[in-house]
């Protein structure tokens, strides 16, 4: 839970001058406003991607399996790109954050001043090396890092509700602030709607969360297609973390407005961005102040833990599983140095300035959060639970609502989440076409019958494949298929040929495993195969009878009609097209010893 939640209960540091900056006097309600959203929706929602997506995946393994094909896989590559804005951006605004506390303390160097970027560069090449070091020192610095957070926090609200409870009269000059400017309570509940958006960052921490499933352990007796443990142990920390922060939040809000002057939230204010540190100081003195601040620092700069998580997670679970990235994705400590490279780069855009980040850090949270409001809909209404479909309809509709507000009044959050966006399709897309010509099997597999015709040709010495389309069956075309393989390519007759056929499965998939199954039809030999793509099908089937069979298989082919380029475009898209030479050229990658490469023959 600490670990999910460093990005969640960090936003203490500044959530409660956001909403008095937002909506003054009625910080505290349109806080109650947040609370709301964050229990009865939010929470809920997140609640039903736990148990719908137990490995880690989010609501986005739950929209990848609602559309087939590309269409999937291109809904997954967007919400990827607006993952990315979320959790990058969390990680260089929380750093660049904690660089602003360090040096606005009062006991801070003065030649401090100016030099947020390198501060904020530092605090990055830190967590990354913490990354470096395993999963399991990253956890444990989390809970000491929240533990002591949460409880300065504790003090501090203690303290200001007494001095509340000492001068009744700062809870008048509230009241009476309040009723000159909205007397109306339904005006008041307008403003608190309107200015809802602006206190959305209270809300993240809910993907991250689900994301780090795979963290929590199983208990015996379940398994991986069952992990009930994991599902209840994910449900509580979710239940837990927004219980303790919607608390946190609600009075933090009220003390701080009460007791802090408005015109302090204001930009240049002293208690802009900082608003609890700043009663820290004042109510507490330096000393107290300055471990506040201390504790806060290093929880804004630990917060990106809980995003680079969320990203090892994430990453290795999409991208080379669909080809679009190369295999060492898959692996933590070559991610860490991409990921830091990566916020380096953001931090020196953006100069290290945590309001040019606020907008594109909303944006990423609210377009998960929608998407995953939408997941759970459409899933309660294919399983016919029509009170919580209606439920989750309007949950759906407050995220949308706030997700479109935000990016009316924040457009430049948009346009970074579209360049992160842009950026995952152009490196998956250009992966997938380097590697379109990689042996794209994880195993290959014979059934009994396979493996009896297999070994019938090969006591002769030699495995004769005829590869055929199997969209024609009859036995018309088998006869003159042979005989153009006898004419075209002068197949021998020492031994009998096996006709071997792949139809296409998911063509958007990269790889998977192929099962061979052999058949009689029209008293031919055949077998059969479904896989992504019909040339890296074929390399597979014959280096897996080479392998198994100790005989050289040959393969046949007539050559495709057609334009090339067209052909190639078939082959990268749809897994089929130019069959014979890609098939030659998949072999050629995979076995770069001639003498013991299959043969190709094409007629």
């Amino acid at each position: 839970m600490c670990l999910s939640g460093l990005d969640y209960f960090s936003t203490l540091g500044y959530q409660p001058a956001i909403a008095a900056l937002a909506a003054g006097a009625l910080a505290p309600f349109a806080t109650l406003i947040l609370i709301a959203v964050t229990l009865g929706a939010a929470l809920p929602v997140y609640r039903r991607v736990a148990a719908e997506s137990p490995h880690g995946q989010g609501s986005i393994a739950m929209l990848e399996r609602l559309l087939p094909h590309w269409k999937g896989k291109l809904l997954v590559l967007i919400l990827l790109g607006f993952a990315a804005t979320d959790f990058m951006i969390t990680a260089t605004l929380s750093a660049a954050d904690a660089s602003a506390h360090l040096i606005e303390n009062p006991f801070t160097p003065a030649w401090f001043t100016g030099k947020q970027i390198p501060l904020t560069v530092i605090l990055l090449l830190l967590l990354g090396a913490l990354f470096m070091r395993g999963f399991n020192e990253v956890t444990w610095i989390a809970v000491t890092l929240v533990g002591t957070f949460l409880t300065l926090n504790l003090v501090v609200i203690a303290v200001s509700f007494t001095n509340i409870a000492a001068h009744p009269v700062v809870l008048g000059n509230w009241m009476d602030s309040l009723l000159a400017a909205h007397g109306n309570p339904v005006m008041m509940l307008l403003v608190c709607l309107i200015v809802f958006p602006k206190l959305a960052l209270g809300l993240s921490g809910f993907e991250t969360g689900v994301a780090v499933m795979p963290q929590i352990s199983l208990k015996p007796g379940d398994s991986a297609a069952d992990p009930s443990s994991r599902i209840r142990g994910a449900r509580k920390l979710l239940t837990t973390a927004a219980l303790i922060m919607s608390s946190f939040l609600v009075l933090s809000s009220v003390a701080t407005t009460v007791l802090i002057p408005a015109p302090e939230f204001q930009e240049g204010g002293t208690a802009n961005g900082r608003a609890l540190s700043w009663l820290a100081h004042r109510l507490m003195g330096d000393g107290f102040g300055t471990v506040y601040d201390v504790s806060t620092i290093l929880i804004l700069w630990f917060a990106g833990a809980s995003a680079i998580a969320g990203l090892l997670n994430l990453i290795p679970r999409y991208l080379p599983r669909f080809g679009m990235a190369p295999e060492w994705a898959r692996a933590v400590r070559p991610l860490v140095v991409v990921v830091i490279l990566v916020a380096l780069a953001i931090t020196w855009h953006f100069e290290a300035d945590v309001n040019a980040q606020g907008a594109a850090y909303a944006t990423g949270v609210l377009v998960l959060m929608s998407s995953a409001a939408i997941a759970v809909t459409i899933s309660a209404r294919r399983r016919r639970e029509r009170g919580k479909t209606i439920l989750y309809v309007f949950v759906s509709l407050v995220f949308l609502y706030t997700t479109v507000v935000n990016c009316f009044e924040r457009p430049e959050g948009l346009k970074i989440a579209a360049f992160f966006i842009g950026a995952v399709l152009l490196v998956s897309l250009s992966s997938r076409f380097r590697r379109s010509t990689e042996l794209r099997a994880t195993s290959v597999r014979f059934d009994a019958v396979a493996e009896h015709l297999i070994s019938e040709s090969a006591r002769r010495g030699i495995v004769q494949l005829i590869a055929h389309e199997p969209a024609n069956t009859t036995k018309a075309r088998y006869r003159r298929k042979l005989h153009h393989a006898v004419l075209a390519s002068h197949i021998s007759d020492k031994a009998p040929v096996v006709f071997l056929e792949v139809k296409v499965s998911d063509y958007s998939d990269f790889a998977e495993d192929i099962e061979v199954r052999g058949i009689t039809r029209h008293g031919f030999w055949i077998l059969e195969a479904t896989a992504p793509s019909v040339p890296t099908a074929i390399a597979a089937i014959c280096l897996a009878i080479r392998d198994n069979y100790e005989v050289m298989p040959h393969i046949y082919f007539r050559w495709t009609e057609g334009n090339p380029l067209s052909n190639l475009a078939r082959f990268l898209l749809l897994g089929q097209g130019e069959i014979a030479p890609l098939t030659r050229e998949v072999l050629r990658e995979a076995e770069p010893d001639l003498q013991r490469r299959p043969w190709v023959h094409v007629g």
